[in-house]
């Protein structure tokens, strides 16, 4: 027994947090370089290039979408909530891995989580964005959505439906974002700082000193900070569970067969959870090679967050496994045939090709020999998010198109305009995140420097 905990023990040693070589200097010209720098790779221009075209033709769609209205989209009778309502919820989905390594990694005080959780942060904030565009603009009034969903006093008296899940949304995903930007923007400052110090162009050192809010690094300073990051963690925490129980009760509360279901609220945080972690791996693995960021997110990062993938991959395969088991165990009519149409239907395919994913697939994160492969990694995590996308759209289509009434029974089918909203997002966040990536420090640098053996020493001395 005591020779498997050396060996284990062994094993991580082996890959630590952050290589050796590097010092207080390094650490901060490694990550201080790439916005200061006054050069523009090309590689990051060909990239942004492709992302402002795709939100170019996301401002089209939804351009269009106002002069037309929502009926530009494959939205019918029966399937109502689509293309809309799935991008949405595999938004905030990906959202989760941001506040999950920030927040709850944070209070159990895991060090890997400092050299990801920066951009894994950002990453929510611009995923949370993108997942705002689709309810706000199904209501087909975007200019009226807030008039129609905030209460406030009125001398009619009208209030939303407190008693609707969709309400709850608003506040869910609302409180969501505004704690993530909170705490993104605090875990900058001291970075914010450093770089005003660094900056050679007075344009820059202005700017930075603007959001850097006078950071001096003094000893009241960084208390405060320390006291203000944990407030933050702990309101985080709870966030990562409410935020996708609330999104999958728009669902659980309904008694459409194949909503009307308890186990949502865990499967859904655990699905987001995977399908956020295979985001972050999705982006990490070719940050890290262009930038040259191997020395600070090492293969210990791209293992463990392989490991959190396994772990969540195995819970929405369990929620799969309970869906069929309910079917058939419930002995309602209903639940066996919405079960048989999401095998068998004509939208099988679709249920066929998650399951592969999502179930099949993950299992070759067992092998380690796949764990320390990044390109396998890179092509897997960009596969799970195809399949997370597919399991809301089994989700959403196969219970409404065939409901309980066989004369209502129809096909959705996705229009030029459907796809245009979805892939355009995808240039938003894309556009948004490579911006993140040029401007703003993308590894958290006095973090970093704590796991460096100089900052242990000075850690331990402040102790005694």
């Amino acid at each position: 027994m005591a020779n498997k905990v050396q060996s284990s023990t062994a094993l991580l040693e082996e890959t630590p947090v952050i290589l050796p070589g590097h010092d207080f200097e390094t650490v901060t010209e490694t990550v201080a370089e790439i916005p200061l720098s006054k050069r523009f790779p090309l590689g990051w221009i060909g990239v942004l290039l492709i992302g402002l075209l795709l939100a170019g033709m996301l401002q089209m769609a939804l351009g269009y979408l106002l002069i037309k209205g929502i009926g530009i989209w494959g939205n019918n009778i029966p399937v109502g909530w689509a293309f809309d309502i799935i991008n949405f919820v595999w938004w905030i989905g990906i959202g989760h891995a941001g506040t999950l390594i920030s927040a709850i990694l944070l209070l159990f005080k895991q060090q890997w989580r400092m050299s990801i959780s920066r951009f894994a942060e950002a990453m929510t904030i611009f995923a949370v964005a993108c997942a705002a565009i689709f309810p706000v603009f199904h209501t087909g009034r975007p200019w009226l959505a807030a008039y129609w969903l905030f209460p406030y006093p009125n001398a009619m008296g009208l209030w939303p439906q407190f008693k609707s899940p969709l309400i709850w949304d608003v506040f869910a995903v609302s409180t969501y974002a505004t704690v993530s930007i909170v705490f993104w923007y605090v875990g900058l400052i001291p970075d914010l700082a450093t770089l005003r110090d660094r900056a050679a162009s007075k344009v820059k050192a202005k700017i930075y000193g603007i959001f850097s809010l006078g950071w001096r690094g003094s000893a009241r300073h960084w208390h405060r900070y320390e006291v203000a990051s944990l407030i933050l963690a702990g309101l985080s925490t709870p966030l990562v569970l409410s935020v996708h129980t609330v999104v999958s009760f728009d669902f659980a509360v309904s008694v459409i067969p194949g909503w009307h279901a308890t186990i949502f609220p865990p499967y859904f945080v655990a699905g987001a959870i995977y399908s956020g972690f295979a985001m972050v791996l999705t982006l990490a693995i070719p940050v890290r090679r262009f930038y040259g960021m191997e020395s600070l997110i090492t293969m210990r990062h791209i293992d463990n967050m392989a490991k959190v993938m396994l772990a969540t991959g195995l819970m929405v395969g369990y929620g799969y496994a309970m869906e069929a088991f309910f079917a058939w165990y419930s002995a309602s009519p209903h639940e066996k045939f919405m079960m048989y149409n999401r095998m068998f239907g004509p939208y099988g395919w679709s249920y066929w090709t998650l399951i592969s994913i999502n179930v099949v697939m993950v299992q070759f994160l067992w092998l380690k020999a796949v764990r320390s492969n990044t390109v396998l990694l890179f092509i897997m995590s960009i596969f799970v998010n195809i399949g997370m996308w597919l399991e809301r759209f089994v989700i959403i289509v196969t219970s409404l198109n065939r409901d309980f009434i066989p004369a209502s029974w129809g096909m959705y089918y996705p229009t030029q305009w459907d796809f245009m909203t979805f892939f355009g997002t995808i240039g938003l966040f894309l556009t948004l995140f490579l911006l993140f990536l040029r401007f703003m420090p993308m590894i958290s640098i006095f973090e970093v420097k704590t796991l460096l053996p100089q900052g242990k020493i000075k850690a331990d001395h402040h102790a005694h």
